[in-house]
């Protein structure tokens, strides 16, 4: 199902993660917990993510881990402002040290011109750390093109947090 080069990276970050007694967690929109599942694809990754949460809707978004519905009513649901809300809101709702989200437009529709189909906002929080947020405008490279390269750019900022 994932490449092989992402379920390598997988295995590193799960092995990482667990010798420093690290826990993750997962805000998801547009991947809808692709992120999670690719961490769950390597064995011992019970004892890394602590759990994820697809929040595809807004009122998901909302209700699951306390993004302020005047947040995305100002900024919109893609957006720098929401994915940071949305990893926070993710730590604050887990027991996770680290937290991903990821938010965007993967097509075929749905996208304006400000907000072309696949542009994607990605946030990571972590306990005692600023969070860091990420904007990436992957074009139209097909859904399943958005979604992947998403899973990957998720994968890179909870390498570069858990400091791997």
């Amino acid at each position: 199902m994932f490449p092989p080069d992402l379920l390598a990276r997988a295995a590193a970050l799960v092995a990482r993660y667990r010798a420093a007694g690290l826990m993750a967690a997962t805000a998801e929109s547009c991947t809808g917990g692709l992120i999670a599942g690719l961490l769950t694809e390597i064995p011992g990754s019970s004892n890394v993510l602590e759990r994820g949460f697809v929040v595809y809707s807004n009122a998901a978004k909302e209700e699951l881990l306390g993004v302020p519905p005047s947040t995305i009513k100002r900024h919109g649901a893609v957006s720098e402002e929401t994915a940071r809300a949305m990893a926070e809101g993710a730590l604050g709702a887990s027991r996770a040290d680290v937290a991903v989200s990821v938010t965007g437009i993967a097509g075929p529709d749905g996208g304006t011109a400000a907000k072309p189909v696949g542009l994607v906002h990605f946030a990571c929080a972590r306990h005692g750390a600023t969070t860091v947020a990420r904007e990436e405008r992957f074009g139209d490279i097909g859904r399943e093109g958005v979604r992947l390269a998403s899973v990957r750019v998720g994968l890179e900022l909870l390498e570069a947090a858990g400091g791997l």
